[in-house]
């Protein structure tokens, strides 16, 4: 049975999840702050949210009707884990892409290979290639396609790649607008700041985990 379109919040916690179960997994399941932290980081997120304890409870709440997310008890706070792949049918590799999209928004195959290094270390780029095309391609028995492959730009390189998760697209903004247009995928001194930066986000998630262990019960 399909699963209804996710908001934008409901996608940015559930992405968050996916995220710190694999980089970070000394901290998972997450506590509430630590949810909350890694909605709520600088680095590698698009577009950046300022999400408060309640709304992100709120979203919580809701993905776990949806079966998306379980409540699980640890130390001295609640914590939560994510069932993406389960409730969604697909391999780990496809949903380490789609987790990525639902984070950083549209982004070329390269790009996705390059950003999913801490998530799934794919082959190649054709091999993310494969899996996009995997999801684009199911059938409607399987809930429908979750990923849309956006008309290449004027100028680009390569086509980006746009999730479903959170229902239909306008493919036309994405064409008019589109900042990472002809963007290429992040190399040397760039691809050094955006590894340091995710190292101090999976930093302040741990610290956030720790201080929601020792919170009052």
């Amino acid at each position: 049975m399909a699963i209804r379109p996710l908001s934008l919040l409901e996608q940015r916690v559930l992405g968050t999840l996916m995220e710190k179960a694999r980089t970070v997994p000394d901290s998972y399941p997450l506590t509430l702050n630590a949810v909350v932290s890694g909605c709520n980081q600088k680095s590698s997120r698009e577009p950046a949210m300022q999400v408060t304890d309640g709304e992100a409870q709120e979203a919580l709440d809701e993905l776990k009707r949806l079966s998306l997310v379980f409540e699980t008890s640890g130390g001295r706070a609640t914590r939560y884990e994510h069932n993406f792949e389960r409730a969604y049918a697909v391999p780990g590799a496809a949903a380490a892409l789609l987790g990525l999209l639902m984070l950083r928004g549209p982004q070329t195959a390269g790009e996705l290979r390059i950003h999913a290094e801490r998530w799934h270390r794919f082959a190649d780029i054709g091999s993310v290639e494969a899996f996009l095309d995997e999801l684009a391609e199911r059938t409607e028995e399987k809930g429908g396609s979750l990923v849309l492959r956006l008309p290449r730009a004027p100028g680009a390189r390569e086509a980006r790649w746009v999730q479903l998760v959170g229902g239909p697209v306008d493919v036309q903004s994405y064409a008019q607008a589109g900042p990472a247009d002809g963007a290429a995928p992040a190399t040397g001194l760039a691809a050094r700041v955006e590894a340091l930066e995710a190292a101090v986000a999976a930093l302040q998630a741990e610290l956030a985990g720790l201080r929601g262990d020792r919170a009052p019960g």
